[in-house]
């Protein structure tokens, strides 16, 4: 393992999400969160992007199971998952298979075999990642627009926000946002440039176009009215940012 890998336990049973946490940092992992249910997977993810995620995928105190709480996880940025579960039934797998999954290890498992799998999962990740993409060596996109398809330059684009089903790119130098029938999650693969930047579920900005930073709220360049963003968000952001502080 050449670093320490950040993980994120989806599990509602405490004791066995604590000895799997005991497992994992033992060996020289970071558990970042343990969750017990779809919000607690939200709010864990919206501070902090883990690089793999455990799942369980019958959660009783939650509104959403295991495989649904990943769904949406999945929405807000792609990462390998492997589900921990008691649950063989075909009608499980096939929901689970439906999210991709990098593992699927059905309970008990030993920790070794465990982190075999993260280590794999991990690694075929970055290969993938490292794939080029042909939307990403293009500077243009052709999105569904009125029963067809519109020309889109990712060069113009300030930010994207979902809008339910829909997203609304705000674009540089036009006074209103266009409307495109297809979700954030979907399109923010095509725009995995590193001068684009996922500040949260709901909003992937171009950093090029960033005016000023604040604790709550930023300004992008053509834009009269500022963006609001949590005081969390705002300290991720500067890290991607060169930042010049005053000397003390």
């Amino acid at each position: 393992m050449t670093k320490a890998l950040k993980v994120l336990i989806i599990e509602d049973e405490l004791m066995i999400a604590t000895d799997i946490e005991e497992k994992l940092t033992s060996v020289g992992y970071e558990v970042i969160a343990i969750a017990r249910n779809y919000y607690e997977a939200i709010n864990a993810i919206e501070k902090q992007l883990p690089d793999v995620v455990l799942a369980d995928i019958n959660l009783e105190d939650s509104t959403h199971d295991g495989v649904a709480t990943v769904k949406e996880l999945l929405t807000y940025h792609s990462m390998p998952v492997i589900y921990l579960t008691g649950h063989s039934e075909p009608d499980t797998v096939q929901r689970a298979q439906d999210t991709s999954p990098a593992a699927y290890l059905l309970k008990p498992f030993r920790t070794h075999e465990l982190v075999i799998q993260i280590e794999l999962a991990y690694a075929n990740s970055i290969k993938v990642a490292r794939q080029p993409l042909s939307s990403n060596t293009s500077e243009f996109l052709y999105l569904p627009f009125n029963k067809g398809y519109e020309k889109l330059s990712k060069i113009d684009v300030l930010y994207l926000q979902a809008n339910g089903a829909y997203v609304n790119a705000y674009l540089l130098n036009e006074q209103h946002p266009k409307l495109f029938s297809m979700n954030l999650g979907y399109i923010a693969q095509h725009f995995s440039d590193t001068n684009f930047y996922r500040l949260s579920r709901s909003l992937l900005i171009n950093l090029d176009y960033i005016e000023r930073v604040e604790r709550s709220q930023l300004w992008m360049q053509s834009l009269q009215k500022p963006i609001s963003i949590s005081e969390v968000k705002s300290i991720e952001l500067m890290k991607r940012l060169v930042i010049v502080k005053t000397p003390r």
